[in-house]
């Protein structure tokens, strides 16, 4: 299968609301995945190609891609991120900083919370769900973009609690 091949593939995938397409050949598997995000208005695909073994080609080669991009994030060395405490997130869902798009996030780096305090929203099936603090402190970094998906225990925050 050429590269020709692979973006007609993406393009039937993308126009037809087909929700997941698999091909599976000796040599090559390909899965391409659509996700109708209708909340962001826009089609995302997620396509993975593996090749099976080493194959001799006589055509275009068959390049791995990988659509969404991960999200990178920065580190904080090791030493100095061991005196901050280590907000996580409580359950899978979509992560907010503020209750609507056009309200204010619920904390910044440098505010300081106390415990009880509600820091974000995640939103699972349909029910948002307000994360309170459990610590007092103050907001070194916001680990996570707004309206990403989170993982139980992903952390969230970074908080001094001096």
């Amino acid at each position: 299968m050429n590269i020709k091949e692979i973006q007609d593939l993406i393009k039937f995938v993308a126009k037809s609301g087909v929700n997941e397409v698999e091909i599976e050949q000796k040599d090559f598997k390909i899965v391409i995945k659509a996700d109708n995000n209708k909340k962001k208005g826009k089609l995302q695909e997620q396509i993975i190609v593996q090749a099976a073994a080493p194959v001799a080609q006589v055509a275009a080669p068959v390049v791995p891609v990988a659509i969404p991009a991960a999200s990178v994030e920065t580190a904080i060395p090791a030493e100095e991120d061991s005196k901050y405490i280590t907000v996580k997130s409580p359950m899978i869902g979509t992560f907010y900083r503020s209750s609507s798009p056009d309200k204010p996030p619920f904390v910044e780096v440098g505010d300081t919370i106390k415990e009880g305090d509600a820091i974000c929203i995640i939103e699972a099936m349909k029910l948002f769900n307000e994360i309170e603090a459990e610590v007092t402190g103050k907001i070194v970094k916001v680990l996570v973009d707004d309206s990403t998906p989170v993982q139980y225990d992903q952390p969230l925050f970074l908080v001094d609690p001096s």
